[in-house]
Formats: C-alpha cells, structure tokens, sequence
C-alpha cells in the first residue's frame, strides 16, 4: 500500500470501539512486559480507565481505512500530576495531555505512534492549545525514541500512583 493512499483519521473513540482497543492496550502491556519494562505491570490501564477515557471524551483512536490502528487519551484540562513537577515545564499556559499511548500489533513498525502524534499536534493547534505535555516511564525505550524524534523537551519528573516519571512537552508553532 502506498502512502498516497493511505487515509490516517484520528477520531474520538466510541464504547463500540472498546473491545478492539483492549486488545491493543493488551498487547502493548505485554510488549512492555516482554522488554523488561516496568509500565503497565501493575494492572493499569485496565478496561475500565478506557471506558472512562471513552466516556469523559478523552479517548482517540487513529484509523487507516477504518480499521483502528492505534489507540491514546487526549486531555484538554490540567493534569494534576504535572503541577509538582521536579523541573521545569517549558510553558504555563494550556496544553493537550496524551496518555495511554498504544499501537496496533497490525501496525507495528509502520511509524503509526509518530503519525499519531503527527495528527494529536493538530488536533491542539486546532483547539488553539501550542502545547503538548506527556509523560513516560524512564525504560520505555520505544517512546522515549519517538518523543526525541518528535522534538519534545525533557523537562523534569512527575509522578504517578508513586512512581517517577520522565516528562516532556513540546511548543507547537
């Protein structure tokens, strides 16, 4: 398939949508699992934090011809966590929050978690938001890979349910 013809949407996820994003959040539990990471291990996200997601509108699913590729939470309010940050967040204005980030088995390989970020920085620059702040485990080598790529500034740790966390943000033009 070429890419001329490829038709990435990133849509709000439905609860129709549910059982398919399950299954991809568990894979990506054990993706994490088999690369020795600790992410993901302790029994969240589960299939009620993406119901709510769902529910609360914050769940994004980004489609190729319908078929769902990948699956994230986009938040448009504060994160509580990223109010005590050790460090120093680039911005302090508003900003769009992406959680829960988790690609298809089917895509992998294809660069789908750059596209979707791709498309979440449009999304904000829709909503007017010129920032995106995400956080991540410090061994999740596969998404600290695409938030270099992407451009994002380490700006400090956050925490989570107890547990340190690498944060970024990005400045869109």
């Amino acid at each position: 398939m070429s890419n001329a013809t490829e038709q990435l949407l990133l849509r709000k996820a439905t609860i129709i949508d549910l059982p398919v994003i399950w299954t991809i959040i568990q894979d990506a539990i054990e993706q994490r699992r088999q690369e020795g990471s600790s992410q993901w291990q302790d029994g969240y996200p589960n299939e009620l934090s993406i119901t709510n997601d769902i529910n609360n509108g914050y769940g994004y699913v980004l489609t190729e011809n319908e078929t769902i590729l990948s699956y994230s939470a986009i938040i448009f309010d504060k994160e509580p966590a990223y109010e005590d940050i050790e460090g120093e967040w680039l911005t302090n204005g508003d900003y769009g929050v992406v959680h829960r980030v988790a690609v298809s088995k089917l895509a992998k390989g294809k660069g789908i978690a750059t596209k979707l970020f791709k498309n979440i920085e449009g999304l904000c620059l829709e909503k007017n938001i010129h920032s995106i702040k995400v956080d991540t485990n410090f061994d999740n080598v596969p998404m600290l890979k695409i938030l270099e790529k992407l451009e994002y500034t380490y700006c400090g740790e956050v925490y989570f349910r107890g547990a340190a966390r690498k944060a970024f943000e990005k400045k869109l033009a």
